[in-house]
């Protein structure tokens, strides 16, 4: 069955339902949040030798063992696969025809809408097909909003909107940065604005914001700087895309609304999460250099970069500086017309 938003929580709620859960999309943190979440409300935890069985991709070929074997200590199982895709397609349609209750939690990152194990399980009543994709604007500020809560800690509304613009796409990530700022806070705390700047203004999602920004007005050499930093720093090329993907968007958004006759002030001032102030600036001197069409291409080419950097032996790193050196080039063109 094809889950969306609405049918979610009778997925998350309740995984045992379930005889596969198939977990594709973009977002790679979101993926394994969850199925870790399914794989625990079956087995009680995830490292149950008896109850929990983890599959990479050089032991698929364990998938039906494991998902017809019988728990020693009672119970029911619990197999988790990563790496998961149409080479699987055989074994779980055997698994499908055999009487198990084992629940088999497929991770698909990037699994293609085409795919034949993804058609295979959306048709099936007893199977969930769950797309998992990187949160944004209001989404994202409800789950920062309801993970905070999680420790009684609340955030101030101008804290929530800088915070959901500094955030990476990753949901493994932004959770990691979520839990920070709890444990900073304190049981039943507040998070104001500086309190956020102390805690992670530093991240190191804020290296290739700088990136995105440098290049899209045209700074050439600090956009080249922080691309490197950001790198250094470990940050994967993919997220590294995905930042560029989200800042062109929002400029894209402001150029749309312009073009359908708002002012710049007011088109700028519809974006949620709002444009930092300190980057205010910059963020006005790039809708200047990008006309709408150019924009248009730059997200394609963005969303090609994603493509290319998920590629096995790609030189990715090579691939993100080459990417950000072109858009560079091009604001700066656009600068001396």
């Amino acid at each position: 069955m094809k889950i969306d938003a609405r049918t979610l929580p009778r997925v998350t709620r309740d995984p045992g339902a379930w005889r596969v859960i198939l977990l594709h999309g973009e977002d790679t943190g979101l993926i394994r949040e969850r199925a870790q979440d399914a794989v625990k409300q079956i087995a009680g935890s995830l490292d149950d030798p008896f109850r929990v069985a983890v599959l990479d991709k050089e032991t698929h070929d364990r998938l039906e063992e494991e998902a017809t074997a019988f728990s020693l200590m009672g119970g029911r199982r619990a197999v988790r696969v990563r790496d998961a895709g149409d080479g699987l397609l055989k074994a779980v349609t055997h698994v499908l025809e055999q009487n198990t209750d084992t629940l088999v939690v497929l991770e698909a990152p990037g699994l293609p809408s085409r795919s034949k194990l993804r058609a295979l399980l959306e048709k099936r009543p007893d199977c969930a097909s769950v797309g998992c994709y990187p949160e944004e604007g209001r989404t994202l500020e409800a789950t920062i909003t309801q993970m905070l809560a999680s420790h009684s800690v609340r955030i101030d509304q101008d804290a929530l909107h800088w915070l959901t613009g500094r955030l990476g796409a990753d949901r493994g990530a932004a959770r990691s940065e979520v839990e920070k700022l709890a444990l900073y806070a304190g049981d039943t705390g507040t998070l104001s604005l500086d309190d956020v700047h102390v805690c992670i203004g530093d991240a190191g999602s804020v290296s290739v914001e700088d990136a995105a920004f440098a290049a899209t007005e045209g700074r050439r050499t600090e956009a080249d700087l922080a691309i490197e930093r950001a790198l250094a720093e470990g940050i994967s090329p993919i997220a590294i895309a995905r930042t560029f993907l989200s800042h062109l968007h929002r400029l894209r958004r402001v150029r749309a609304a312009m073009a359908d006759g708002a002012s710049r002030s007011d088109a700028i001032k519809g974006l949620r999460p709002p444009v930092f102030f300190k980057r205010a600036n910059g963020f006005n001197r790039a809708v200047e250099l990008w006309p709408l069409p150019a924009l248009t291409k730059a997200v394609q080419e963005t969303q090609a970069l994603e493509l290319s950097c998920k590629q096995t032996g790609a030189p990715d790193a090579l691939l993100c500086k080459r990417f950000v050196a072109g858009l560079a080039a091009r604001a700066v063109l656009a600068s001396r017309r």
